[in-house]
């Protein structure tokens, strides 16, 4: 019976496993693939699935017939900065939630929640024309502010799980020795919460990298991201097959290579405000 578990574990687990990341990173592997051929030979009646010749004309392209580059420094700069707004508010604010009692504490928590509960298309009408009366549209500071907006209440409620998870008799105790309570949260609270805040700078970072909407409407000529830039080799009669599949994989290798840099903090964070300590 003992032999036959190796196969048994095979079927019932090794192999769904294999089918569900297939699944997942099928389209991603499709586009590297179609991003590594000819142009000439993406509709050819002989196309195979893998490239006969591999080649990067269709990256070179990329970068010397576009914007690229200046489209990247864009997302950059504009996801920086959303990741330390976010978690410079974040964090103050899940502190307050986690560590004091006050009225209306529930409600505002409550409507932290609930504003990830709604379309952010509601908010593009009444940011529009607050960034135009304050003479932000096609800004770094627009569009950061902007995304701001639906990063931080999740952000918040993240880093609430966080702190509860610390036990406060720790906070208390540096307030004993002299520290207030911002000081005890600055030297004792958030070294302990490395990870959560890691995890949560990701979730932001990520989540203003991929974001369309905002940049689509709040930016323009000046400010153009990465998602919109993309968007725009699509053309009315044609599609540019290899500057958009090359465009996809290079849009998609900064989150790659920033998630596997910090890949052991980030899975610590997430899973650090599951358990109390």
């Amino acid at each position: 019976m003992q032999k036959h578990q190796p196969i048994r574990r095979l079927f019932t687990l090794h192999l769904p496993m294999l089918a569900i990341v297939l699944f997942a990173l099928g389209p991603y592997l499709w586009m590297l693939i179609t991003s590594l051929k000819q142009e000439s030979t993406l509709f050819s009646p002989d196309r195979t699935l893998l490239p006969a010749v591999v080649t990067l004309e269709n990256y070179v392209r990329l970068f010397q017939k576009t914007t690229f580059l200046h489209n990247l420094g864009h997302s950059l700069v504009i996801s920086i900065g959303t990741m330390f707004l976010g978690l410079s508010v974040s964090i103050t604010a899940a502190y307050a939630f986690s560590r004091f009692r006050f009225p209306g504490r529930r409600v505002l928590m409550l409507q932290f929640l609930l504003v990830n509960m709604f379309p952010i298309v509601l908010l593009i009408i009444p940011l529009f024309i607050i960034m135009k009366n304050l003479g932000l549209l096609d800004t770094h500071l627009g569009l950061i502010l902007a995304h701001s907006t639906f990063s931080i209440p999740f952000a918040t409620w993240m880093m609430i799980s966080y702190f509860d998870a610390i036990p406060r008799s720790l906070d208390e105790a540096a307030m004993v020795d002299g520290c207030t309570p911002i000081g005890a949260m600055v030297r004792v609270v958030l070294p302990l919460t490395v990870p959560g805040i890691i995890a949560t700078g990701i979730y932001i970072f990520i989540t203003s990298w991929n974001e369309y909407l905002y940049a689509s409407i709040l930016g323009g000529q000046n400010v153009r991201t990465l998602t919109v830039a993309i968007q725009t080799l699509v053309g009315e009669y044609e599609i540019a097959w290899g500057l958009l599949t090359s465009g996809g994989v290079m849009g998609a290798l900064p989150v790659t290579l920033l998630f596997m840099l910090i890949q052991k903090r980030l899975v610590a964070g997430m899973t650090q405000g599951a358990v109390k300590g």
